[in-house]
């Protein structure tokens, strides 16, 4: 499955992978040659940190290259009365009889506990080309669904604040 992603959303990553290679990289493996230099590795509690924080840096480079094979670019486009990436959405869940805020955001910056929500996820799916008061049905399963009412649209920019989700 290809990720969505935006061309902001490319840069960043290749960011992260250069800063994680050329400076994170250097810096782990100095620790394991420092941690190594102390003597018996059996009971060396900081040559074990040094490799998996060393080991860590790897994965992380591993998964961010893998997103970058399965990405798809998306356009950041939208109108300006509808629901679109960036967008900050106020909505009335009628079946709670409550408000929620959520910003909608590419799938590898989704944070559901912070409000950001995926525009793959099935809020996502379901609110995005909406306008305000317009009543529309989130899907979860196939027997589940609940109905939403868009409040408020604020549109705003990608800041560079939203981070890359961790694997």
């Amino acid at each position: 499955m290809a990720n969505e992603m935006t061309d902001k959303d490319i840069q960043k990553i290749k960011d992260e992978i250069e800063h994680r290679k050329l400076v994170v990289r250097k810096e782990a493996l100095e620790a394991v040659k420092e941690a190594r230099a102390q003597g018996d590795l059996s009971e060396n509690f900081e040559y074990y940190a040094a490799k998996r924080d060393k080991n860590r840096n790897e994965s992380r480079i591993r998964y961010l290259e893998g997103l970058l094979k399965n990405a798809r670019i998306i356009s950041e486009d939208r109108k300006d009365d509808e629901v679109g990436l960036y967008s900050v959405v106020t909505l009335y869940l009628e079946e709670d009889d409550d408000t929620m805020e959520v910003k909608l955001v590419t799938s590898i910056r989704g944070n559901s506990m912070a409000g950001k929500i995926s525009i793959d996820s099935p809020l996502g799916k379901a609110i995005k080309g909406h306008k305000v008061g317009d009543r529309v049905h989130i899907k979860v399963s196939d027997d589940y669904g609940y109905y939403a009412v868009i409040k408020k649209i604020i549109q705003t920019e990608d800041d560079g604040t939203d981070d890359i989700r961790s694997y």
